[in-house]
Order: C-alpha cells, then structure tokens, then sequence
C-alpha cells in the first residue's frame, strides 16, 4: 500500500505547475495549491508581508506536497477513513475540498448509513465508512470513484465553463474524468462511446 507521502506526489505531478486558469473558481495555482490556500495559510515565500501570485510561483512541489498532507489529508481526517478510500478521497479533496467528503457522505447514505452531508469527517462519517467498508470491501473504493466521476459530469451539466474539463476538444474524457477513472477498477472506466453519449447534450 501506498505511504501517505507517494499519494501526496502523486497529487503534485498531477497538478503540474503554475496555472492561472479564468475558467477555475479556484484562482491561480501552482502544484495544486491555489493562492487562496497560501494566504489563508500565511506562507510570505518572498518575505515582503504579502501573499501574492509571486509566492505561489516560488512554492516547490516539497512544500506542496507537505501542504496537501497537512491541511488536506490529516487536518480534515481523512487519515482515520479506511485505508481503501484514502487515495481518492485525498486527491478529491485537493482538488475539490469539502465536496470529496460530501460525496462519499451522500454514497454511505445511499448504502444505508444514516449521516449528515456537510462535508466534515467525523464520527459519524467515520464510523459509517467503516461499516461500508466491512460490507463491501471489494468495491467501496470503485463506488467512490464512480461518485466522484458523476459529480464532475453534473458539475459539467450546471456550469459550461467547465466542459472542458470533462470533456477535450475532440470529444475524449477530460482531466476531470481521466483524474476519477485513476482510482476506479478497469472493468468501471466508461467506454469512449459511453462517455460521447454522456456528454452528448453539452453540444
């Protein structure tokens, strides 16, 4: 199994480097990190009292990575969910924050778990990830990723600046949904087919 570390660098490279994207809610970032996690977190790389885009292009993947572990994997405990559904929620979390932990809160619901969707772990969302697990240790991890495949496909639905993550210019899976299909058995990856006709109504 994977150490937390080699998840966390994965994340990066997967990231890539500075991007200041108009099209993403998140604003400018680099390794992953946005600009608006670097102020909140008061990191003045450049030392002038200021948390700027300047900052943020200086950040290393070293520091992104002990970021992403910190603050996104050990702060909102995601450390404590089984071992199964780390890599996915993690890499979900950075990319999408509390929506990763809302996600898998709507999936145990779905499987019979009775928890609130607010998108912190605790407890209960604990607790409950565990009894998923010891139910259907096979295929929680899968049904995770499916989860999380559909909400870049709804996300895609509601906001068209977005398509283009879902989808490329010539009609393939985009980053959002090769990003989900990552953490997902083979035999669950949609075919290009399947994935034209989802994606069909966008145009």
């Amino acid at each position: 199994m994977q150490t937390v570390q080699q998840i966390a660098t994965e994340i990066v490279a997967r990231e890539g480097g500075y991007v200041n994207d108009p099209d993403d809610p998140g604003g400018a970032t680099n390794y992953g990190v946005t600009i608006g996690t670097l102020s909140r977190l008061g990191i003045d790389l450049d030392g002038d009292g200021q948390v700027t885009a300047t900052d943020l292009k200086r950040l290393s993947r070293t520091q992104a990575r002990d970021i992403f572990i910190e603050h996104y994997f050990q702060h909102p405990r995601i450390d404590e969910l089984p071992p199964v559904l780390q890599p996915s929620v993690f890499d979900m979390y950075v990319n999408a924050g509390s929506n990763a932990v809302r996600i898998l809160q709507r999936l145990l619901n779905d499987m019979g778990q009775r928890i609130a969707i607010d998108g912190m772990i605790g407890p209960q969302t604990i607790d409950a990830a565990q009894i998923a697990q010891s139910l259907a240790p096979e295929y929680l991890a899968d049904a995770y990723g499916i989860a999380r495949r559909n909400y870049y496909y709804a996300l895609a639905d509601r906001r068209p600046s977005s398509r283009k993550y879902a989808r490329r210019q010539d009609g393939g899976k985009g980053g959002w949904i090769v990003r989900a299909e990552a953490f997902i058995a083979t035999r669950y990856h949609l075919t290009d087919a399947e994935h034209a006709a989802r994606v069909a109504s966008w145009g």
